[in-house]
């Protein structure tokens, strides 16, 4: 026992001991930077021309492969989209192995594989390293390009542009990059749905055959592999691909800026929130020796949660919930700057003037040394972090080749990020930023942002969502002499069936779906009756997100489990929506007609139910197209399309809900009148 106490007492004295030795009133030294170690690959070349790059690494009994074609941009011209569909095509069966075999046996493999138009990529256990190859080469080589699976990949392609067709992001994308390099350009050119009906199945084999070959093309490999072994297996399986003509594409031209700062403005009526994009052309390589500067100049502005535009424009101004930035380095001297955010149509000037300020900001005032060290720290991190990916070791690989950078770019990388300094920052942010020199592109409600926008007193040019040059759009849209809010409230009750008909009707039960995700579905289910009650229910993954249910007297809301009851003015506020038709009610609560606005090209009368609540009504067919409401967390609005008939009454079977940045199109699968619906539903 006096043993046991004398280690105690020993072991206590030495921690007094090394606790004694620690000045805690002093940050601790940082300790030194971690030691980046890339394996130099071992390199071999192919007759037919891919150089194949091998990085041996024997920790994980796993192997992927990144085929790399390094063709110059290609401009597609009125065939924009071909190498889109190639994309789809690629890696679907090949000549010899029917498309349903061929992704049978990678998901037996439990491998990946993968195509662009102009890269590749495979990976899968060591053990079935030597086969996941085989379909690689296969794949590339013998692709299976028939006129049904063209059929398919055009139809999808044709989809998705429709579906991005009112999109304030995709919109402000396209024109962001067809005017910053040209419509001609390949990094400026859109891809439309006119474009992708030009293109036929010979178009894309040609394609294939002009720019999938091995002429330029490097092949890495990273993992457990034995570099003989797999040096015959490429040379048996990729050694099969013949060599093409060679490619004569022009690198495209350096893109000028503009001579002064000037807004770019598209119209986007149905538009909740404004795409605030400042972005600037910038001459910016992976050799050059300003790299490093510019990318931490970059991250300390925009780089996230503590750069200069986030906490501007959301902690301390509430404009949004993020701001960022990002700067790309490019071979073909198409770099370019960006500085964006998605905010409320009120404050869309103020918010395109805080980005230009924090843009002054970081070129006038030396960065404080703690954010820049913060800053080094996470840009370190993410850097580390990333090595543990073999994707990440093949394409920093790849860089040392294709960029002409040193073969100790890499190791020596945290070195040079470290011995950066404040005035380092300040000078390759007076380079690259050219807030004096910048389009400020904003794809938002001009008839809620135009004016103050005009204020900021920078000048103003127009396009449309192609990057066409427009007339400044005209919003004033005088309201007939003897239209009445009631002549609109009974046009719209005899377009969808007239009030015979929906007096008729007591209940009315809508199901809906929509896409969360790809291959997650979103199910709404809206119940109504006659009798005031209402119920709504939102289920994603099988679990219950949000859930309504109200009667003439109580209510509540479910949301993420949470129960809260309904008070007194909410369910006053909500019993005249919670009617079938609703505005079957509207004249007795005092609506006014408050103007025509443009919803989606389509001129719609204005009606303004409630301090919270628009709604719209095509002046054309008197249908509903859209309804407005005004929420604490900014605006949400619900859009009214593609009309069908049930039993005599036109409802709306695509309810596209935004709310924010986000968009979902609920498609309808079940409508029901007067059946299915009981008492129990709205307890």
């Amino acid at each position: 026992m006096k043993t046991k106490i004398s280690v105690l007492l020993v072991l206590f004295l030495m921690s007094v001991g090394v606790h004694a030795q620690i000045d805690r009133s002093k940050q601790p030294e940082p300790g030194p930077a971690p030691k980046i170690t890339l394996e130099n690959p071992q390199e071999f070349q192919l007759k037919n021309g891919i150089k194949v790059l091998v990085v041996e690494n024997h920790k994980l009994p796993k192997v992927t492969f990144s085929l790399r074609l390094d063709n110059k941009p290609i401009t597609e011209g009125n065939k924009a989209g071909v190498s889109s569909l190639l994309s789809s095509m690629l890696g679907n069966g090949t000549t010899s192995i029917p498309k349903d075999k061929f992704n049978d046996e990678i998901d037996f493999l439990g491998a990946r594989l993968g195509f662009g138009s102009q890269s590749g990529y495979a990976s899968s256990l060591t053990k079935y390293s030597s086969r996941i190859l085989e379909l690689m080469a296969d794949a590339a080589i013998n692709p299976l390009l028939t006129e049904e699976e063209f059929q398919k990949s055009k139809d999808q392609l044709i989809e998705g542009l429709k579906s991005q067709e009112k999109s304030v992001d995709a919109i402000a994308s396209r024109v962001g990059n067809a005017l910053s390099y040209g419509k001609n350009n390949p990094y400026g050119e859109f891809t439309t749905e006119e474009t992708v009906n030009n293109i036929t199945l010979q178009d894309v084999k040609d394609f294939y055959t002009t720019y999938f070959i091995p002429n330029n093309a490097y092949l890495v490999v990273v993992g457990d592999v034995d570099f003989k072994s797999v040096k015959k297996a490429i040379t048996k399986d990729f050694g099969k691909w013949k060599k093409g003509a060679d490619i004569t594409t022009a690198t495209p031209a350096t893109t000028a800026n503009v001579t002064a700062t000037q807004i770019d403005f598209v119209d986007a009526p149905n538009a909740v929130q404004s795409n605030v994009v400042v972005t600037n052309n910038v001459d910016l390589k992976m050799n050059d020796p300003d790299y490093f500067a510019a990318k931490i100049a970059n991250y300390i502005l925009g780089g996230g949660g503590e750069g200069y535009l986030f906490k501007n424009l959301r902690e301390e101004h509430a404009y949004t919930y993020g701001a960022y930035s990002s700067l790309r380095d490019s071979r073909y001297n198409a770099g370019r700057f960006e500085a964006s955010s998605q905010v409320r149509n009120a404050v869309t000037d103020s918010a395109a003037v805080q980005i230009l300020n924090e843009i002054k900001r970081i070129k006038t005032e030396l960065v404080d040394p703690k954010d820049l060290e913060s800053a080094k720290a996470k840009y370190v991190g993410s850097f580390v972090m990333a090595l543990e990916k073999p994707e990440t070791v093949a394409e920093y690989a790849l860089n040392i080749k294709l960029n002409d950078l040193p073969k100790d770019f890499y190791e020596t990388y945290l070195e040079k990020i470290n011995a950066l300094t404040p005035a380092d920052i300040q000078k390759a942010a007076n380079k690259y930023f050219k807030s004096e020199n910048a389009r400020i592109i904003i794809v938002g409600k001009g008839s809620d942002v135009l004016t103050n926008l005009e204020k900021t007193g920078v000048p103003i040019k127009y396009y449309d969502k192609y990057a066409t040059p427009v007339e400044k759009p005209t919003y004033e849209v005088a309201l007939p002499a003897d239209m009445t809010v009631e002549k609109v409230l009974q046009s719209y009750i005899a377009a969808i069936g007239g009030k015979d008909k929906l007096d008729a009707v007591n209940t009315i039960n809508i199901v809906a779906e929509a896409e969360l995700q790809p291959g997650v579905m979103m199910n709404l289910d809206i119940k109504k009756t006659s009798k005031k009650q209402f119920a709504q229910e939102i289920v994603a993954m099988g679990q219950s997100v949000m859930k309504t249910v109200m009667d003439s007297k109580s209510g509540y809301v479910v949301m993420q489990g949470q129960k809260k009851e309904m008070t007194e003015e909410e369910i006053t506020k909500s019993i005249s929506e919670a009617a079938p038709f609703p505005e079957l009610n509207y004249l007795n609560n005092g609506v006014t007609l408050e103007s025509i606005e443009n919803i989606d090209g389509e001129n719609a009368y204005k009606i303004k139910v409630s301090e919270e609540l628009s709604a719209f009504y095509s002046v054309e067919s008197g249908l509903k197209l859209k309804e407005e409401r005004s929420t604490p967390m900014g605006s949400a609005s619900l859009f009214y399309s593609d009309y069908k008939d049930v039993n005599g009454i036109k409802f709306p079977y695509k309810l596209s809900q935004t709310m924010g940045p986000q968009k979902f199109d609920f498609v309808v699968k079940d409508l029901k009148i007067n059946e299915g619906i009981t008492d129990e539903d709205f307890k």
